[in-house]
Formats: C-alpha cells, sequence, structure tokens
C-alpha cells in the first residue's frame, strides 16, 4: 500500500493553484480513513480505462488523474509513429464536458490532431467515429450507469472497440512513467483548436451514423404504420436526440419523452443510479402512464450505450432483463431475416458466457452460431473487428451481453443504445400487430425451449478493505472447490485465470481457449449454471445463476436455491 500521508501532503503542496482541489483536501486533513481511501492506491487503468468517484487525490476521477491518463496515452500513440489522431466523446455526467477538453489540450501538446465532438454523445457514435475518421485511437468520458458522484474514461483502438489487454497494458506502462505534477503537456485550448491540432466533428459524421443506423430494420413497412405507443427516457443522458430522431425517422409517431429526465443532468435528480437494469428509473414512466398508456416503456443509460425497457402485459408494466430482451432479438432478428431470405447460411452472433444459454439454444433453431466471449464488450467488438478483416462482416447478425448492451450489426464497435432501441421498438411493433406483447412472445419461446431463470447478485466491497477482502473471497473460493450448490452437483469446474476446464468425475481436463481472466464458472446438472467473479468497473464481486425448469416456478426456484448455496460458498449473509 502507498504511503498515504506522504501522497495526501505533497497534493496539498502542489495543488494550492487550484482552489477546489485544496479545499476539498483540507477538508479532510483529520479524517484518515477518507485520507486512506484516496491515496492507497492510484485509481486503475484497465481494458475499460479509468473509472471512480469524483474528487481529489489519485484513487479519484480529476483533472490530475485525466491528464496523466492522457500523457501516457500520447506518449503509447507517439511510440507507434507520428501523425496520430484521436476522437473524442463525452456524456452528460459531472465534469465530463471539462475533462474531454482537457484531454483535446494534452494530446495536441503532444502533436496529436484531436477530433472532437461539439456536443455530447452517445458512446456507440464515437465508436462510429473512429473508423470514419481513421483515428487511432479514441476517448470517451463517462460512467455509464453508475451513480452521479462517478465518472469515467474508456480508451478505444483504432478498430473502434475499447483497447483489449495488450494495447491497454502497453498504455498503463507509459502512463506509471508520467509525473502527475510534472509531467503533463498541455496546450490552450483556443491555440490548438487555432491551429487545426483540434477540430470539431461535423454533423455530416452524425448523420451518416443515422443513416447506418435506420438500414438497420427488418421489417421497416412495420415502422412506418405501427400505432404502437412507446414512452422514452434518455435519463438525462446522451440519447435524448439521437434515440429520438432515429424511432421519428424510421417512421414510429407515438413517442412521448419523460420531461422529468429529457434533458442533460449529471446529477441525475430523478434516479439517483441512472442503471437501466433497476425498475426505480421508470418510475416517471410509470407515472406518465396514467394519464398516457403506452405498450413500450424504453429507457438508455447516461452514455446510451445500454437500453432496457418494461412492456404493458394486461394491466401492469413487465421490466424485462437484459437476457430476456437478448433472447427475444436473437429470435426476432433470425426469424424475421429467415423469412424475408435475407439470413446468411454461415450466420454467427457472439455473446458474452455470462450471459443466458438460452440464446445459444434459440440461434441453433435458425442454424445461427454463438460465440461466447469473455465479459466486456470490447471483446464483442474485436469479434466484429476480426470478421471485417476476413471479409466475413456480412456474417454478423448481433452481439450481446446481459447487462442491458446489444450491437445489431457492424457500424459500431461498442454495444449501442440507438441501433438496439430502433430493433426493440420495431419487434414490439411486430408483435403488436400480430396480437402479442413482448411478455407473449417470451413465454412462447419458454414453452419450446423451458424456463430460463437467470439471476444476478451483486455483493459490494468499498474503499481498501474491501478491495483486499474481494481478493481473499476469490482466492479462498478457488482453492476451495464446491462439490454442489444446493444439492446440484458440480460437473465441471471452468477456471478462467488457469484456462482450464476439470471434469470433476474423471479428473480429466480441456483448455477454455480464451484469455486469463478472474472467473470461476460451475457446469450443474440439466443445463443449471452458477458464475464468480470480481467487477472490472465497480467494487464488486458478481455472481450469475441459471436456473431451469419446465415452468417460470420451477427455474425460478432451482435459481434461488442455486443462489442461496453461492452466497453460502463467498461467506456472504
Amino acid at each position: 500500500m502507498n504511503d498515504v500521508k506522504s501522497l495526501y501532503n505533497l497534493w496539498v503542496e502542489k495543488t494550492k493553484d487550484n482552489p477546489e482541489i485544496q479545499s476539498e483536501l483540507l477538508s479532510i486533513r483529520d479524517n484518515d480513513d477518507e485520507i486512506t481511501d484516496r491515496f492507497y492506491k492510484n485509481l486503475e487503468f484497465g481494458t475499460a480505462g479509468l473509472r471512480g468517484v469524483l474528487g481529489a487525490g489519485i484513487n479519484r476521477m480529476n483533472t490530475y488523474t485525466v491528464g496523466r491518463a492522457t500523457q501516457g496515452l500520447a506518449d503509447y500513440l507517439n511510440s507507434k509513429g507520428n501523425g496520430a489522431s484521436v476522437a473524442i466523446g463525452y456524456d452528460s455526467r459531472i465534469n465530463s464536458d471539462v475533462f474531454s477538453a482537457q484531454c483535446a489540450e494534452v494530446l495536441a501538446a503532444n502533436g496529436i490532431k484531436v477530433y472532437l465532438f461539439p456536443r455530447l454523445m452517445p458512446t456507440p457514435m464515437l465508436s462510429y467515429a473512429i473508423m470514419r475518421l481513421e483515428c487511432q485511437g479514441g476517448i470517451v468520458i463517462t460512467a455509464s450507469h453508475n451513480p452521479s458522484k462517478y465518472n469515467g474514461y474508456k480508451c478505444y483502438d483504432p478498430l473502434g472497440h475499447q483497447m483489449t489487454d495488450e494495447a491497454a497494458l502497453a498504455t498503463y506502462s507509459f502512463i506509471q512513467k508520467v509525473d502527475m505534477f510534472g509531467g503533463i503537456k498541455r496546450m490552450p485550448f483556443d491555440e490548438a483548436f487555432k491551429s487545426g491540432l483540434i477540430e470539431y466533428i461535423s454533423d455530416e459524421i452524425i448523420e451518416e451514423f443515422y443513416a447506418l443506423v435506420l438500414q438497420k430494420p427488418i421489417n421497416p413497412e412495420i415502422c412506418k404504420n405501427s400505432d404502437i405507443k412507446i414512452i422514452y427516457t434518455p435519463l438525462n443522458g446522451t440519447g435524448n436526440i439521437p434515440v429520438r430522431t432515429v424511432l421519428g425517422r424510421a417512421g414510429f409517431k407515438n413517442v412521448s419523452v419523460v420531461k422529468e429526465q429529457e434533458m442533460p443532468d449529471g446529477t441525475f435528480p430523478t434516479c439517483p443510479y441512472p442503471n437501466p437494469e433497476i425498475k426505480q428509473v421508470f418510475e416517471c414512466a410509470l407515472e406518465m402512464t396514467k394519464s398516457e398508456k403506452a405498450d413500450l416503456l424504453l429507457a438508455t443509460d447516461p452514455d446510451c450505450d445500454r437500453v432496457g425497457i418494461a412492456v404493458l402485459d394486461g394491466d401492469e408494466y413487465v421490466l424485462l432483463t437484459g437476457n430476456d430482451v437478448g433472447v427475444l432479438l436473437t429470435d426476432y432478428m433470425l426469424s424475421a431475416r429467415k423469412a424475408k431470405g435475407t439470413l446468411p447460411e454461415n450466420s454467427v452472433m457472439t455473446k458474452s458466457f455470462v450471459s443466458t444459454p438460452l440464446v445459444d439454444r434459440v440461434a441453433a433453431k435458425y442454424g445461427c452460431k454463438v460465440v461466447n466471449v469473455l465479459t466486456g464488450f470490447k471483446y464483442v467488438g474485436e469479434f466484429v473487428a476480426n470478421l471485417e478483416k476476413s471479409g466475413e462482416d456480412y456474417r454478423f447478425i448481433m452481439g450481446f451481453e446481459e447487462a442491458y448492451g446489444y450491437l445489431i450489426g457492424t457500424h459500431a464497435r461498442d454495444k449501442d443504445g440507438v441501433s438496439a432501441s430502433l430493433m426493440v421498438c420495431e419487434m414490439a411493433a411486430y408483435y403488436k400487430e400480430k396480437g402479442m406483447t413482448l411478455v407473449d412472445a417470451l413465454k412462447e419461446i419458454h414453452k419450446e425451449f423451458g424456463c430460463y431463470t437467470d439471476n444476478l447478485y451483486n455483493f459490494v466491497f468499498e474503499g481498501a478493505s474491501g478491495m483486499v477482502k474481494m481478493r481473499e473471497i476469490m482466492s479462498e473460493t478457488r482453492n476451495n472447490p464446491p462439490a454442489d450448490f444446493a444439492g446440484c452437483k458440480v460437473l465441471k469446474i471452468h477456471d478462467f485465470q488457469s484456462g482450464i476446464i476439470t471434469d470433476t468425475e474423471s479428473g480429466a481436463t480441456e483448455e477454455i481457449g480464451l484469455p486469463p481472466s478472474n472467473i470461476l464458472a460451475y457446469t450443474l446438472p440439466d443445463g443449471n449454471f452458477a458464475i464468480v467473479r470480481p467487477s472490472g468497473t465497480e467494487p464488486k464481486i458478481k455472481a450469475y445463476i441459471t436456473g431451469i425448469g419446465k415452468t417460470k416456478e420451477e427455474s425460478q426456484a432451482v435459481a434461488d436455491r442455486i443462489g442461496e448455496a453461492m452466497k453460502a460458498l463467498l461467506k456472504i449473509g
């Protein structure tokens, strides 16, 4: 652990010209726990970039930590040759605009051309801009769905997806060499803009993105003719204009927006946790339904790379999970394209391995191959980029992760809440024309393949002690493998850190074939499954449980039993 008191004193000395940071530091001078949390480690730069609480200190998001990361990125790009360029986007979070301008100043001072969005934009649009402008990298300032006290910094490679392990490690090695208080170059924004080192991304690029998204509908006539009623909330983020633009141009006429959550606001006043996975973000939309009934409630997170929905089923609105929507999209897109004769014979889609295995079964019905990748949408983006390199991108249908992330087609290399919103609305309109809701459609899938309940448990471990506790739990679990989960015998243990799958009966082993990752997974009888891993972006251990049964009640009971056994295994109450 760092010498936190010395680092604290250094910051007090070096930030005297920054009244806000100085005041914050002086306010905690007698609070040892607070000083420790801010200085016991550097804000980690990994394949997800930086993400942390806003504030003063090396374990916080501020102009010093952002500047250091950007100087390291500049050094990394310049080490590969001259003539680098970087595209930058940002969301509605507190200081996102400040950090994005600072990134531009640091890159420009290092001779790197910057293409900056003139206003906040969805993350997938940044991904498209990197490819379209042939940049050598990209930065987006966002903390996705985290509470308002967080912000983050994600780095992208020239192929438009987030940096994968090798590039992130190389960048991190350069970042570590940067002196936070003396090694960061800066060129004033106006000077860099006048010299041409900073250039705003044109509306032409934005319009091209819209045009590509509007090519996604499989049944465009349904979009134009449907009377489906949609209530949309951008959760005070970046999706407001892009999502409403594409829905309107596609032909959806009855789209209302939640006024309290319409305009950008990084404090997220009506939804402190702007995460489309949770029902609370739909409270304002549900209030609207008292005066205007809607068929579909639609929410995108602050950087509009994820989408969640609630569906009117009878007299109630049912919140569908990310897995539910992934299954529905898989079935709808494959069946609709097959009916239209546009489904490639060798079609392929990809999903994170923690996402529901029901997708694999649905896709197999249509002859579509499913490739499972590690968690992190960068691996989906990398898969799409590799398909494109081999001239096989025409095969790609969709990328999907259970955390409400979907990529429809190949126009971007990251999850895209804009195109996913459009496809979800088309799908809902299609089923409405048949007298069905998306809940009805999901029930039909369950009748055919069985009921799958996919439960996600989040166990939070804050601060320095929390990081130690998470490491201890994962180590203990790895070293003492369970024989069963509530009577469900463990058939195979998948240790992604060693890269080995072990058959518990025969002792036979096989290779996983994916990059090393701190993940443990357990194959149980009848297709049931359990997975545990520490989050890469939040102080959490996550457990993913799949329970299968003939009815929803049965699958739920199985999943709940396995979940309770997982808590006992992890020694979490």
